[in-house]
Order: structure tokens, then C-alpha cells, then sequence
């Protein structure tokens, strides 16, 4: 078990949880139990969590206790509640589902869905050639017992020297690799973070990284981004001083989900605030090859830290490709160290293969990168046409950079189209996955990953769902899949 979400959690997390105004309604039991569907799909409401008893829930709801009776009752008929007399019920994977590769659940047969859940390209045409070159350097690796808790020294070089080139002067002491960039968010958290310690986050921000701290039972704190500015300076540096948190998890390159890119001077104010308040920065650089149109970057944040207070995470999966689960932690010698005694504990080090794959890609980074910066803002533009031409009344600010597009929608429909328009075979990520308690239900991500003929096709798709949710007619309620 997960634990335990009480009535008014619950509630706040439903949020607008009756059928769209304009609608011929469905009953109240089956809107409330398709909308907890949609929390269990898109992982706002994780599986084996105990939900509130009927009673306590209906109160939390204003709604009387046999409409909730109903909406479990057809949960439990669904596949998505277990319950127990005398015990309370609890969200469980129905039967025709599985648990994917981002730890939610999505149906068996979803191959032919157009995926906007997932910001990541596929892998590049010179994989396989790193990876034959890699088995070739292989040999040399074999004598030995293939444990390397900081990674092999040639990854560490290159990544240190990608550091150094981008003006941040690096050594391999201060690189630890690691299996993907979210691992490297964990074991940080694991070093740097007690439990129910306080973290500063953007808001929208990472689901991901939302997950983790809620595995360390972190007590959030957000700074809410402007759709078309981003970060406040004021208002970010007041959080900071005022909540003092333990640490801050900020994205300053094409933040996801919004694409913005943190100015300069606001990075080198962020880190002196934080130094001042004795937060710790975890910088999450995962987009920073990604840049387009000739923007230039700013420094990395590090730059400007004199007192070891920023910790820089990165990795190979969105520049290059997410089945390569190759990250690195770029910090302070010393905590590099501490960071692999953790890491020890946890699964030893990274696969040596993977590695010296990756030895190769960066090796040949600057044709792969700019041939990605290309493909994406061919894709981008694609995508922003298709919105301009079907979906003109939401708005979009044109990142430059990243992979995704935040959207504003004409409502607050984001997890009521989701649900749509998996109908339809689009799986999107809804506005509340990216933030807390149900809020951002009129914002959307958007990636531009796929093909630009399926991005204009899945847009013709949510289009003529988004007409329909407004249309009198029958609500059809259904099992919805995960996105991530």
C-alpha cells in the first residue's frame, strides 16, 4: 500500500468533476467515477492508495453518499478498486492493462495510439554505430570486476569537457554518471533531503521529479510560472527567502513544460539567494543541447556558485534517446563521493556497455545535436500550424528550445480532453499532471517529438474531440490509459 488520500484531498484533486456545461449530463456516479479513472491513468492518484470511505467522501464533495456508493461500486466493477468490508477499498491495475516503462499503467493494445504523453525523440540513425564501436572497446573492461559507482573514466572525461566548452571549468572528479537523469535526481535527493524537508519547485514543472519528492516525503513549495514570461525575478527570490527551503529544483534550460529559458542575470540572483538562505540548487540541464532559431545560452547556473551550493543533473534522453539510461551529477568533488558511497546502496553503478556507448554519441555530438535542432524545429513549426489553423482560441508561447509546446486552452478542459481524446487514439498529458492538487486544468504540454504528419493529425483529432465535448450527446465513459 501507498497509504491513504483523505475526503478533502480527494476532492481537491476531482476538481471540476461533473460533465461539461453544454452537455446532456451523465450521472452524477459515472462522472465522478470516470473522473477518478482519469487521476488513476495520468498518476495523480497512484495505485494501492486507500480512498476515502463513502460517507467521509461525500461530505468532502457535497454530494450525497449513494452517488458516491455508485461511483465505487462501478470502479469496482471496472477493474479499478478493491474493497473489503470492514477495511476500506483500494485503486488497483485493471486486468487489461500493464505497468509501462514510466511506472504508470496504459492499456495492452495502445501500439497504434499517436503518444503526446511522452517528450522524447526516437534514437538517432548513429546509434547503432556507437553501439558496435562500444562492443569493440569492450574487451579491455572485461578483467575486471565491471563496478564503477562514479562511471568509467572516458564518459566522465567527455561529459566533464562539454562542461568546460559551454564555460564551467570541470574535472572528471566532479561527474558522477548515472542511470538516467531521474536517477540522478533521486540519489541527490537521497543525500541532500530528509525526510519532510521543504523544496522550492516551478509550477508547472517535471511530473517526474513531482514523484520522486513525494517519495521523500518532501513538503512542496511552488513559484508559479507566467505562461509567456516564466519566472517573476522578485517573486522567485521572495520565495526563497521567505520559505528557506532545503532545496530548489528549478529547469532554467526550456523548462518543462513551458520552454522558457531563464535569463543570466536571474541565475546568478537565484544562486547568491540561495547561498544566502541555505538552499541547495538542483539545476535539471536535460534540454540544453536543444536550443533553436540561434538562441544563444546563457551561462550554466553553476557558473555563478562559489560555495558548492548547486548540484547540475543532466543525461543523454532527450537529445539523443531515452532507451539509453546513461545521466550524470555534475557537483563538488566531495560530494560527488558521498553521492557514490549512496549510490552503492542502491544498484552499484551503470551498465559499462551503455556507457561506452555513450563515449561515442558525444563524440559525435555536434552532427547529431544540430541534426536534432533541425528535425525539432521543423516538427515545432508543424505543430504550431496545425494549432493556428485548427485551434485557434488557445494560446501558445513559441519556445526556443526544448521539446514541448505549453499550451492555454479555451477552458478548463485539460483532463476532460485527455480523457477524449484517448477515444480517438491521442494520448495527451493533461495541465495537472505538471503541478499540484488539480490546478492547471486550462494548460496542456504538448511535445513536437513525433513525425510532423502525425502531429497535424493528432491535432485534426483533439480538434474534433474538443468540438464534441461542447455538443449535447451521450457521455461514453471508458478505462483511459496512462501518459507520462
Amino acid at each position: 500500500m501507498t497509504g491513504q488520500v483523505r475526503g478533502v484531498q480527494l476532492a481537491r484533486l476531482l476538481g471540476q468533476w461533473h460533465a461539461l456545461p453544454g452537455r446532456r449530463r451523465s450521472p452524477d456516479y459515472a462522472a465522478l467515477a470516470g473522473t477518478v479513472r482519469g487521476l488513476l491513468a495520468d498518476g495523480r492518484l497512484p495505485l494501492g492508495v486507500r480512498l476515502p470511505a463513502e460517507r467521509e467522501l461525500a461530505e468532502a464533495l457535497r454530494i450525497s453518499r449513494t452517488t458516491v456508493t455508485a461511483a465505487y461500486r462501478q470502479l469496482r466493477e471496472t477493474g479499478h478498486l478493491a474493497s473489503r468490508r470492514g477495511a476500506g477499498s483500494w485503486t488497483m491495475l485493471p486486468g487489461n492493462h500493464r505497468v509501462a516503462s514510466t511506472g504508470l499503467w496504459t492499456p495492452l493494445d495502445d501500439r497504434e495510439m499517436l503518444d503526446l504523453g511522452v517528450a522524447a525523440l526516437a534514437a538517432p540513425p548513429q546509434l547503432l554505430s556507437a553501439a558496435r564501436a562500444a562492443t569493440e572497446d569492450l574487451p579491455r573492461y572485461l578483467s575486471g570486476a565491471g563496478y564503477h559507482p562514479t562511471g568509467i573514466i572516458e564518459l566522465r572525461e567527455a561529459v566533464a569537457d562539454a562542461y568546460t566548452a559551454r564555460g564551467l571549468p570541470t574535472s572528471p572528479d566532479q561527474i558522477m554518471v548515472t542511470s538516467g537523469t531521474q536517477h540522478a535526481l533521486d540519489l541527490v535527493l537521497r543525500l541532500a533531503l530528509a525526510p519532510g524537508g521543504t523544496v522550492l519547485v516551478e509550477s508547472p514543472t517535471y511530473p517526474n521529479a513531482l514523484a520522486a519528492l513525494a517519495g521523500r516525503r518532501a513538503r512542496i513549495t511552488t513559484h508559479g510560472l507566467a505562461a509567456d514570461a516564466g519566472w517573476e525575478p522578485d517573486l522567485l527570490l521572495g520565495s526563497l527567502r521567505q520559505t528557506r527551503p532545503k532545496l530548489a529544483y528549478l529547469i532554467p534550460e526550456f523548462q518543462n513544460p513551458t520552454g522558457h529559458l531563464m535569463p543570466a542575470s536571474l541565475r546568478e540572483r537565484v544562486v547568491a539567494a540561495a547561498h544566502a538562505v541555505g538552499t541547495d540548487l538542483i539545476i535539471d540541464e536535460s534540454f540544453v543541447d536543444l536550443s533553436m532559431d540561434g538562441t544563444e545560452l546563457p551561462p550554466p547556473v553553476a557558473t555563478y556558485d562559489r560555495h558548492s551550493r548547486v548540484v547540475s543533473i543532466g543525461g543523454m534522453s532527450k537529445p539523443y534517446w531515452g532507451g539509453l539510461r546513461i545521466g550524470w551529477v555534475r557537483a563538488s568533488a566531495p560530494q560527488v563521493q558521498r553521492l557514490a558511497a549512496v549510490r552503492v546502496g542502491v544498484d552499484m553503478a551503470s551498465p559499462v556497455l551503455d556507457q561506452l556507448v555513450a563515449v561515442h554519441l558525444l563524440a559525435d555530438a555536434e552532427a547529431i545535436v544540430a541534426d536534432r535542432r533541425v528535425q525539432l524545429a521543423v516538427q515545432r513549426d508543424a505543430l504550431l500550424g496545425a494549432l493556428a489553423h485548427r485551434l485557434p482560441e488557445w494560446r501558445v508561447t513559441v519556445p526556443r528550445g526544448g521539446v514541448t509546446l505549453w499550451a492555454e486552452l479555451d477552458g478548463p478542459v485539460s483532463s476532460a480532453l485527455a480523457r477524449a481524446a484517448e477515444e480517438v487514439g491521442v494520448r495527451l498529458a493533461p495541465g495537472p499532471r505538471f503541478g499540484l492538487d488539480g490546478t492547471l486544468e486550462r494548460f496542456l504540454r504538448l511535445p513536437f517529438t513525433l513525425p510532423a504528419a502525425d502531429l497535424v493529425e493528432a491535432v485534426g483529432r483533439i480538434a474534433a474531440v474538443r468540438y464534441d465535448l461542447d455538443r449535447a450527446g451521450r457521455q461514453r465513459w471508458r478505462e483511459p490509459a496512462v501518459i507520462a
